[in-house]
């Protein structure tokens, strides 16, 4: 078990739950808002996710409110570091959606005297309607001055006037579309020096029909140093698909450890039910080594397999349930779906209360109709604090239920 591990609370506490953005844990804390309460302010204060891809700031901000928290603490936590700051600016900025006045007029008096109201004006004035910030411009001018910089975005300072620092682009475009395969391939072999670099002719053939030629170049094509692969050289060798399957069986003996990953994931990808086995071990190893960074890739070959690969469903239930890597959770639930079809109801039910958007649409999608899955559906359509795309599949899914009319029952409690 990690170091890592081991700050998380047990995955199946309420603390340990919050921490980990599982909708089990919102549902639970909405039972007990005061024995709740100190675990969702410590998820402002201390940022939990594993990874900076894992969402939380509407799942903490729905907490806050549906538990009926004060915002307090949280607008405390704008003179905080940057990451508290940075957490607290976010929920605030939600619970001001949510109706909040308190979390509305926090954010502005930030606008008027804080210390980070450049990022906070540039958020807001992304979320929130023009009428509650487009007045602080006077502000905003009179502020901009005593920074050494000028900002960086357009809105909202070109709409006040203010000049903003145009960023630099970067080397433009490398447009390789004018050579033949051929060409691509004499380029990447070193033949056509001063054609354009190697890594925008990867580009370039990941985006056309397979080229079988790009296959004999792939061991030679690394950084300067020898020890990588060049960017963008997986994804082009993917883009071959079963054309590669036969030199991938070669380089997974390979000494190079970049080019035995490659042919490993390409044998992954492409082969047929005898690539289960070593999958199922894969899953396994990762699960004992706790990686909590990549096993999602690991489910989502397996779920091609379907029930055909039940052998893994345990561990991919351990990792649904435990990973604190809340972005990954998503392929886990997908593989136990094909797998185990049968087995997943309540892990659907619970992902309409999750962090992550694409695990509420997954919940929206596939949780069984019910007076609770309806509720929560409902809620969400009518939740401004949502994200639009999750408003619209609610709305959608009750467009549907009312339609089907087809009686069913949930778990009181959603749970995996």
């Amino acid at each position: 078990m990690s170091d890592e591990y081991e700050t998380y609370a047990p995955f199946d506490s309420v603390e340990g739950l919050l921490q980990r953005g599982r909708g089990l844990g919102a549902v639970r804390a909405r039972q007990d808002p005061e024995g709740a309460a100190p675990f969702v302010y410590d998820g402002i204060r201390r940022d939990w996710r594993w990874d900076g891809c894992d969402e939380r700031a509407r799942y903490l901000a729905g907490l806050v409110r549906d538990l009926g928290l004060s915002p307090t603490p949280v607008v405390e936590l704008l003179d905080g570091d940057d990451g508290q700051f940075e957490r607290a600016a976010a929920v605030l900025e939600l619970l001001a959606l949510g109706g909040c006045d308190e979390a509305r007029e926090a954010l502005r008096a930030h606008v008027r005297e804080g210390a980070h109201w450049i990022h906070v004006l540039e958020s807001v004035s992304d979320l929130w309607p023009a009428e509650w910030w487009e007045d602080l411009g006077e502000v905003a001018r009179a502020r901009i001055g005593g920074e050494p910089e000028p900002p960086w975005f357009t809105e909202p300072w070109t709409r006040f006037g203010i000049e903003v620092q145009r960023c630099d682009p970067g080397p433009a475009y490398e447009d390789l579309t004018g050579l033949s395969d051929g060409e691509l391939l004499d380029l990447l072999a070193g033949v056509r020096p001063g054609a354009g670099s190697r890594v925008a002719a990867l580009r370039e053939l990941s985006l056309r029909e397979p080229v079988e030629g790009l296959i004999p170049l792939v061991p030679s094509l690394v950084t300067g140093d020898g020890g990588r692969p060049l960017p963008l050289l997986g994804r082009a060798v993917g883009h071959l698909g079963p054309l590669a399957v036969p030199a991938a069986r070669r380089w997974v003996n390979d000494e190079r450890e970049w080019l035995a990953r490659l042919g490993s994931d390409i044998l992954a990808d492409h082969l047929g039910p005898e690539v289960i086995p070593v999958l199922v071990a894969e899953l396994a190893d990762q699960w004992r080594a706790r990686a909590w960074c990549g096993p999602h890739a690991t489910a989502r070959r397996l779920a091609r397999f379907g029930p055909a690969a039940a052998a893994a469903v345990a561990d991919l239930r351990r990792f649904w349930l435990r990973t604190p890597h809340s972005y990954e959770r998503t392929d886990y639930l997908k593989a136990l779906a094909a797998i185990d079809p049968e087995g997943v109801a309540r892990a659907h039910t619970e992902s309409l209360w999750d962090c992550e958007e694409e695990a509420r649409l997954l919940g929206m999608a596939h949780a069984p109709d019910g007076p609770e899955t309806l509720e929560r559906i409902t809620a969400l359509r009518e939740d401004p604090m949502e994200a639009p795309d999750v408003r619209q599949a609610a709305a959608a899914r009750l467009v549907a239920a009312a339609a089907t009319r087809i009686p069913s029952t949930a778990p009181d409690e959603p749970s995996c």
